[in-house]
């Protein structure tokens, strides 16, 4: 039995959890509230943003926070949104979808931003957008392509085109523009944007007449990939699909070289687009193709004042994932002068209404399901660089 001391310490400590939940209950309620009252009165508009700044992918996130600081500074310049610059808060996730999850909650519960951007890979920015939903703050994706991100709820966005778009497209163009019909399909099973292109990419195969030959599949952390090459190459396809980060395409690039497998065999995604690539399999991987987003040489004005913006403040050449980072921030800015309140609810309702947003990567308007209706580019890569082939679907956002 518990003495009378016990008892009181007993009722006292439940107590004192039953406030601390309450507490934590109402907090996790009001955080757009909270992000509302503390807007009203800071000298500035608190945006967040959250990427792999270090860990596997640093380049991808590297690359959006350079053009969303270039963006920002440009807002700024301006004279701002409404009056009062936006700082964005930076919170490095380190590659992995659970520090997103921590970020995030960071960022709205301690930082109180009245919006976020980020991140890149998909797996990422679901586990992010899961948590942004919930707290009812907007968020846009600059780059993150399966369909299931903005899937969570009606506060994620993103500012790319989906998978099942790109996926559908790669297949087109292989099909249908290269005239290749015997297909070979290599990709990560345990990454939601590699598995997620190749059964859109399968399915838009089987539709067109064409045949998936062999299909092979590896796990993101492996790095010898002889093996599967070799099989793919027993399969004698006329191109092979490889919708898969620039991390794991240079490895694979070179052993496919290794192996008798050129480089101008393969088709690729948005995945391959980093100055890593090009630095460590460029000449392996001459020839080759991959859907994209923009490409430095784009025939497009909006794109082209990027590059040169962007070059003059890095002295380098933008990759696509800064272009869309620089969109997804600009675009941001642009809903948030167009709110009717600087409150999340009524950014999220002004990000929804973007419609003809003259981009870096192209004309965006955001469609019901909150994704980005736009242009796909196919990129080839060519002594040493990532030049302009073609645009696959001229339609998108006119």
């Amino acid at each position: 039995m518990l003495g009378r001391r016990g008892l009181v310490k007993m009722i006292a400590g439940a107590l004192a959890l039953s406030a601390m939940t309450l507490g934590c209950d109402k907090k996790s309620e009001g955080s757009a509230g909270n992000a509302a009252e503390h807007a009203k009165d800071d000298a500035e508009w608190k945006v967040g943003a959250y990427f792999s700044l270090s860990g596997e992918e640093t380049a991808f996130g590297v690359d959006s926070k350079e053009a969303i600081d270039l963006a920002i500074d440009e807002i700024n310049k301006a004279g701002g949104v409404k009056g009062k610059p936006i700082h964005v808060l930076y919170e490095d996730n380190k590659s992995k979808p659970e520090e997103a999850t921590n970020k995030v909650l960071q960022l709205i519960d301690r930082d109180h931003v009245l919006a976020l951007l980020g991140e890149v890979a998909s797996s990422r920015s679901r586990a992010g957008g899961i948590v942004a939903n919930k707290k009812k703050v907007p968020m846009i994706t600059p780059s993150s392509t399966n369909p299931d991100v903005t899937k969570v709820g009606p506060f994620v966005f993103r500012a790319c085109f989906t998978d099942d778009v790109q996926g559908q497209m790669g297949a087109q163009f292989i099909v249908n523009t290269l005239g290749k019909k015997k297909v070979g399909l290599f990709f990560a099973s345990d990454d939601l944007y590699s598995s997620g292109l190749a059964k859109e990419f399968r399915d838009e195969v089987k539709r067109l007449g064409g045949e998936i030959v062999m299909e092979k599949s590896f796990l993101k952390k492996e790095t010898n990939f002889t093996t599967y090459i070799n099989e793919l190459k027993s399969a004698n396809p006329e191109m092979i699909y490889a919708p898969i980060y620039y991390t794991s395409m240079a490895p694979v690039a070179r052993q496919a070289k290794a192996a008798g497998v050129p480089g101008s065999m393969f088709v690729g995604s948005d995945g391959w687009d980093a100055n890593e690539l090009l630095r460590d399999a460029a000449e392996e991987l001459d020839g080759a193709y991959f859907t994209n987003h923009y490409a430095p040489d784009v025939p497009w004005p909006n794109s082209q004042a990027f590059v040169k913006k962007y070059k003059d403040r890095y002295n380098r050449t933008p990759s696509s994932i800064a272009a869309q980072a620089y969109d997804a921030a600009r675009l941001l800015a642009d809903a948030m002068g167009r709110a009717k309140a600087m409150t999340p609810d009524d950014i999220r309702a002004a990000i929804q209404d973007t419609k003809g947003f003259q981009g870096a990567t192209g004309v965006i308007s955001i469609d019901a399901e909150r994704n980005a209706n736009k242009p796909v580019v196919i990129v080839r890569i060519k002594d040493k660089q990532f030049t302009y082939y073609a645009t696959v679907n001229e339609k998108a956002a006119k």
